[in-house]
This record gives structure tokens, C-alpha cells and sequence, in this order.
């Protein structure tokens, strides 16, 4: 059912005291550039803009303790109070590890967002160094009372309810964004869309137990053409949002770089985790960690793909896979990974998941991995090529669906399938990262469910924004 969002929203807002009464908290966001290349990093201030909605968080879960990301930011009142915290992760650390940024500079648009303070704060950007401690990397201070603070609402949007379980304060608020649609499409196509992606959320754990602890929010922004950006094919676009595919070079992956246009739009919306919706058939799709998350809906594939996605950018979960290309540098020094569901096993008794591990599972776990390379081998030489024929997208789906019941039967019959332990074979890498078990969302398209260590951290995080299960 299709609503204006603010009327709807209004009860919904963080509460706090101004004068002797309760005000609703807006939702302040700091718009910044992001330079630099291997070695150089600067952030600049491109504006801080009151968003039109109220905040929807809840007032007593404001600082993460999680210490997931690339980068964390801090917001302190004068006292030094912190106030909120958020780990996240962005476009330009990603793009850093590419080849291409040892060689040239280039700009980022970025975001943080924070209930809207009564008084000047200092907001602190942190970035993982090398041994992944946090250090202070950028420090702004905000006066949410300077005249130059954009107020100005952006051409608003209509606001769908996809699913709606409670107060925004409550819940986890998800915003699909639809993005290539034409106004016709945004009527009739989108919004069926929405609900598909959202029910194949819904058939995986923990989401199924706790769908109650979610809303999902639709918003539509009409493109004068349907479809968006795929360079490598010739095919361009000017699309609502930007969406793309192709971005650093990989044919599957697709993300926008016109933050500033998604965040406007975004912002009729409350929403703590955002999905782009592409329309388009395609393969791909991309997850950030607290950034967003795209698919492509109309791929035969796009139920794995959004949720496989949406695992990045909701919990920070780790690529698990290993034998696809990758568009990232190898990295020359090896680090115990920060994300939850990969190590590098430097430490065997100290490993982040062995309470979850049976102590007749042997560590490292043993598993037939020369045989899955060996056929891995075969399958990416094949996808290599349908795509420099540019041959039928239906032919992928058949290279896919083949390489699925391979890889289906090889695992499940392996003798430590089901177990956790620590598997060979992760993060990109052959050698020197492991994984929990020996499938997952997380490591093949196969019909399997998120492995125990990653519904533990999903879970984790919906405790964050929803409060702890009741029955948990």
C-alpha cells in the first residue's frame, strides 16, 4: 500500500528534551568527499543537511560496540560524551586495493548520519591501519545551528510499505530503492519486486525467526529509460540513483557513485540498511557494510544475489569464495581478518568461532578442495568467455545451474559437511583464509542456508537496531 511517509512517521522519532519538552530528533547527515589514492587520504566537507524525517533509531542504541568496518565514525557532544558511534565501510576503501589506485587519485561522495543534535559536536573518522587497530583519520566539527546547515527538503518521494511490523524506533528499517525504472514500471513493476526480494530475505535464518523485527520501505524515483548503465556493453544510462554495472572493472559488479542522488531520494524513507533494486536481467549485484547493497531483480539468480548481498552490508560478512576473479590486490601482508566469518588462522586455539566448533572437528578441517578448483577452473574459463561473446544472458544461467549441482552434491557428501570448523580457502584468497563451514549464502550459489557463525553475527546486528530476540 502506497502512503505519504511523514504523516505515518511522525510518532515515530527519537524523543529528546528541548526547553522542558519532548521534541522529535530529526536526522542530521554530513555529506563529504573522499580523496585520495594508495598512501593519500583527505576528506572535505561538501555540506551537512537536515533530512526531513525524524530519526529512527531507538534513544538507547545509539553507540556500536560491534568495532565491524573499514572505518568507524564518533559523534561527542562538548563534554566529550559520545553520543553515537557507527562502524562502517565505503566505495574508496574498496577502490584503494585496486590496482588503479596505485597509479592515480580519484573523489568519493560519502555519508554519516546521526539523530541531529541540540548543540556543536565533534564527528571523528577512524580507519583500520595495518595491524587493523583504529586511528583517527578526519575530525569535523558540526553546529547544527549555522546557517549554512542545508534545511532545505529534496523533491520528495513517495513512501510504500513493503512490510511493516512497528514503530521505526523498534525495528530494523530496510529501504529498497528502485533504480532504472520508468514511471510506468514504478506503478506496476516495482513494487512486486520489492516484496519478492523481501520474501527471499525471509525464507533464510535468523530473518525467517525474527521477520517481526523488520519494516521494509519501498521508494520508486522514475529514470526516463528502463534499465541502467552497463559500459561494457555499450549500454548507457542516466539513471535516478546512478546504478551501474562494472564498477572497478567487474562485469558483475554494480553500484552507483552518485551518493549524493541516492541519499536525497533515501531520505523520505526511514532506514537504518538500503537496497538499490535494479531493474535489469543481467547477473549482479554488490554489498558494502553500512553502506548499501544492489541486485539486480530480474537475474534468474537475484534471490541469492540479494541476499547474499544484503549479508555485506548488514553484518559485514566476508566473500567466503575464493576461485572468481577479483578486481582487489592480493594483499602482501597477512592480517587476522576483522569480519566475522573469516580467519587466517594464526592462532588455532583463539579462533573467533570455537565455541561453536565440536571437539571431534579437526582444525584446519579437512575438505575436497583440489577436486572443487579443479572444476573451478573449468567453470571460470567458460564464464570468461560467454562474456567476451557477449552470448545470451540464458547461457550464463546454464553455466551457473551446472556449476550449482556440481558443487551441490561435492559438499554435501563431504565427511565434514554440516560441521563447523575451519575450512581452506576464503576472502579471495586459496591459501591464506579459512571459513567456518564448508558451505554457505556466503561461499556458493548452492541452496544452503547462512552457516551458523554468520546467523550468529546477523543476529547480533538485528539486536542492535531491534533489541535482543525474546526468545533467545
Amino acid at each position: 500500500m502506497a502512503r505519504p511517509s511523514i504523516c505515518l512517521l511522525a510518532a515515530a522519532a527519537l524523543i529528546v528534551t528541548c526547553g522542558g519538552e519532548a521534541v522529535a530528533a530529526g536526522t542530521l547527515r554530513v555529506d563529504y568527499f573522499h580523496t585520495g589514492g594508495q598512501g593519500v587520504e583527505i576528506f572535505a566537507v561538501d555540506r551537512v543537511v537536515v533530512e526531513p524525517l525524524a530519526w529512527p533509531g531507538h534513544p538507547d542504541r545509539t553507540v556500536d560496540a560491534s568495532m565491524a568496518g573499514t572505518y568507524r565514525f564518533e559523534v561527542r557532544d562538548a563534554d566529550g560524551k559520545l553520543v553515537y558511534s557507527r562502524g562502517f565501510s565505503s566505495i574508496f576503501a574498496e577502490w584503494v586495493t585496486t590496482a588503479e589506485a596505485s597509479r592515480a587519485h580519484r573523489t568519493f561522495h560519502e555519508s554519516l548520519r546521526f539523530p541531529a543534535p541540540a548543540a556543536p559536536v565533534q564527528v571523528t573518522v577512524q580507519r583500520r591501519n595495518a595491524e587493523h587497530r583504529f586511528e583517527t583519520v578526519w575530525q569535523t566539527a558540526i553546529d547544527p545551528s549555522d546557517m549554512f546547515v542545508d534545511r532545505a527538503p529534496p523533491p520528495p518521494q513517495l513512501l510504500l510499505e513493503v512490510e511493516h511490523n512497528g514503530e521505526p524506533t523498534d525495528k530494523v528499517d530496510l529501504l529498497l530503492i528502485g533504480d532504472g525504472y520508468t514511471t510506468a514500471e514504478c506503478a506496476a513493476k516495482f513494487l512486486p519486486d520489492a516484496r519478492r526480494m523481501a520474501a527471499a530475505l525471509f525464507r533464510h535464518e535468523p530473518f525467517a525467526a525474527r521477520r517481526r523485527d523488520f519494516n521494509v520501505w519501498g521508494l520508486c524515483p522514475p529514470s526516463t529509460e528502463s534499465g541502467v548503465a552497463r559500459p561494457s556493453t555499450g549500454t548507457y544510462r542516466r539513471t535516478a540513483v546512478g546504478a551501474a554495472y562494472d564498477a572497478f572493472g567487474a562485469e558483475r559488479y554494480v553500484l552507483t557513485f552518485d551518493n549524493r542522488a541516492l541519499r536525497d531520494v533515501a531520505a523520505w524513507a526511514p532506514y537504518e540498511f538500503l537496497t538499490i533494486l535494479v531493474n535489469g536481467k543481467t547477473y549482479g549485484g554488490g554489498g558494502i557494510f553500512g553502506t548499501f547493497s544492489t541486485v539486480a531483480v530480474d537475474s534468474d539468480w537475484a534471490d541469492y544475489l540479494f541476499v547474499h548481498e544484503f549479508g555485506h552490508h548488514f553484518a559485514a560478512l566476508a566473500d567466503e569464495y575464493y576461485t572468481s576473479p577479483a578486481v582487489y590486490e592480493p594483499a602482501t601482508r597477512v592480517v587476522e581478518p576483522w569480519e566475522p566469518n573469516v580467519t587466517a588462522l594464526l592462532d588455532a586455539d583463539r579462533l573467533k568461532w570455537h565455541d561453536l566448533i565440536a571437539r571431534s572437528t579437526p582444525v584446519p578441517t579437512p575438505w575436497p578442495k583440489q577436486a572443487f578448483e579443479e572444476r573451478q577452473r573449468d567453470f571460470q574459463a567458460r564464464r570468461k568467455q560467454i562474456r567476451a561473446e557477449r552470448r545470451p544472458e540464458s547461457e550464463m544461467t546454464a553455466l551457473f545451474r551446472e556449476e550449482q549441482s556440481y558443487t551441490s552434491r561435492l559438499l554435501s557428501t563431504a565427511a565434514h559437511a554440516g560441521e563447523v570448523g575451519a575450512f581452506q580457502g576464503a576472502n579471495y584468497d586459496a591459501r591464506a583464509y579459512y571459513r567456518p563451514q564448508l558451505d554457505c549464502v556466503m561461499f556458493t550459489r548452492d541452496e544452503v542456508p547462512f552457516c551458523s557463525v554468520c546467523q550468529r553475527a546477523l543476529d547480533r546486528v538485528i539486536d542492535q537496531y531491534a533489541g535482543p530476540s525474546a526468545g533467545r
